[in-house]
């Protein structure tokens, strides 16, 4: 008990922040994912439901940088709590609207774009928070539970938003969602304490664009950490244009078949919390950098390779343990470095920068890895 103790040594405060933000994450994720089915109950049309993860992901995208910046300058608490507030009042209005029977696609488009540029405000101070309230001797443990809550989210939220949705509608799904939120909030508000920021004495507020510019010339005299960041802007364009092609060819092949891409992406969703265990409790490595290459080498060399030239379905299903047992690790590490090396005054906006270099090229991998396959 002692030695269990001593791993989880000053992460109250985290834990706690960690636990109720991913039951209120996994209550948001499930209404995206039933307001999708919904979506396409309405019009049959698999682009109608693809526009709204992209009307989710356009703000990321495009407004991180930006994000960081006011995210910087602003209260981490109340940011967090202020945006949670304002995602949740849209959710609202969806319950609103379908209920009195108004609810149409155009709302759907406009409420997801409101909800991502949310959670592009929120997500920078949500990852100083994590800085904030972890002991820097933990950012490996507190990492590796973040990839451990997002598997698992990943996994559960489509489970059960259609277990909800088939058995008591729509409805009944925002209900839970509004638990979670409410959960969340309230342990945010009243029982953790979030530090502020030093600022230097005298130091006058800048503008957000000067601010912005600074995130940038931090990345640009660390140049190490931005070429990593490129790299995995270029892994993440690989990835998803295989992850695009993936269903089609897996239902496509011979041997493949509905149920056989329904066990790789279950293969998926287990390696990943399997890594994230392993990320949680594994000691510090020598070098963080060899160890995100290498789980990168590893994992792109085993799951792509059994994946495309493998015949049966234990042979995928092998490739896609092997090939997603070390992204969490990965991730991680990534997560570590970062926050050792980032000045915690500076993360907001870098971390911002981060988001849009390394993940503007997941969308266009999507798209390009669509039309391949065509």
């Amino acid at each position: 008990m002692k030695n269990f103790k001593k791993l989880f040594q000053g992460l109250h405060s985290f834990i706690l922040l960690w636990a109720t933000q991913s039951f209120s994450e996994l209550g948001s994720s499930m209404t995206s994912y039933a307001l999708v089915i919904w979506a396409y109950q309405q019009t049959g049309s698999a682009l109608t439901s693809a526009l709204l993860t992209v009307c989710s992901y356009a703000p990321y995208v495009l407004l991180s940088i930006f994000a960081g910046a006011l995210s910087d300058r602003w209260d981490k608490k109340r940011t967090m709590l202020v945006c949670d507030s304002l995602a949740a009042v849209s959710t609202l209005l969806v319950f609103f609207l379908l209920g009195t029977g108004r609810l149409e696609i155009w709302h759907l488009y406009l409420i997801n774009g409101f909800n991502g540029l949310m959670n592009t405000i929120q997500q920078p101070s949500s990852d100083v928070a994590v800085s904030l309230l972890t002991p820097k001797e933990q950012y490996q443990r507190a990492g590796g539970m973040r990839s451990f809550s997002n598997s698992l989210i990943t996994i559960l939220s489509p489970v059960i938003a259609t277990a909800i949705f088939s058995l008591f509608g729509m409805t009944a799904v925002i209900v839970f969602d509004f638990l979670t939120f409410g959960t969340a909030f309230i342990t945010l508000a009243f029982f953790i304490h979030i530090p502020a920021v030093k600022v230097s004495p005298g130091k006058t507020q800048e503008s957000v664009l000067k601010a912005a510019g600074k995130g940038l010339q931090y990345l640009a005299r660390n140049q190490g950490i931005f070429y990593l960041i490129l790299f995995l802007s270029a892994i993440n364009l690989t990835a998803s244009m295989y992850n695009a092609a993936l269903p089609a060819m897996l239902l496509s092949r011979n041997g493949g078949s509905e149920a056989a891409l329904g066990l790789v992406n279950a293969c998926s969703g287990i390696a990943n919390v399997a890594g994230s265990l392993i990320a949680s409790f594994a000691s510090k490595p020598k070098s963080r950098v060899r160890v995100i290459t290498n789980s990168l080498l590893f994992s792109m060399s085993t799951e792509n390779f059994l994946l495309a030239l493998g015949h049966s379905t234990p042979v995928w299903c092998l490739g896609a343990l092997l090939g997603w047992l070390f992204i969490p690790i990965m991730n991680t590490n990534m997560d570590v470095l970062l926050r050792t090396h980032i000045p915690v005054e500076l993360q907001g906006r870098v971390y911002a920068i981060r988001n849009t270099f390394q993940f503007f090229t997941i969308p266009i991998g999507y798209f390009l890895g669509g039309d391949l396959r065509r």
